[in-house]
């Protein structure tokens, strides 16, 4: 793919993460609390995903750790960059299926088990996620 369009796919995979971030905060303004770490977690795969595609590359998997790690099999420089992220990465890891799920956790559903606590830490680490990754692109694209 041309570096216009790698920019293209990767501002679109941003776009649709800092949607999920907006879904994350109404949820949790509506106290659906799971619901609001599930869509944290979603921002911040595909913001990490949008690397991926900047890179020319066909990202795999859900885990926002394991895709940064494996940047440095795309990028050595990308994942240098990003890797400082996994920490937040491997919080929101979490969220991904006991957040959807009432077999996730044993004798409760999601609604029960996440609080706003459990909201606001998600969001906050998408958001860094976020931020890292669009600063990067904006520095980055060339339209």
């Amino acid at each position: 793919m041309s570096t216009e369009k790698n920019v293209y796919e990767a501002s679109r995979w941003l776009k649709t993460g800092e949607d999920d971030l907006e879904a994350a905060t109404i949820m949790k303004k509506n106290n659906k609390f799971s619901h609001a770490c599930f869509h944290a977690q979603q921002a911040g795969e595909k913001a990490i995903k949008a690397i991926w595609n900047y890179a020319d590359a066909d990202p795999w998997g859900h885990s926002i750790r394991k895709l940064i790690d494996d940047l440095q099999g795309v990028d050595v420089n990308l994942y240098e960059r990003f890797k400082k992220l996994s920490k937040s990465a491997t919080i929101l890891d979490r969220f991904y299926i006991p957040t959807r799920y009432p077999n996730g956790l044993p004798e409760l559903t999601p609604a029960e088990a996440y609080l706003e606590e459990d909201a606001n830490s998600c969001i906050q680490q998408a958001a860094e996620i976020l931020a890292a990754v669009k600063s990067f692109l904006s520095g980055n694209s060339k339209k």
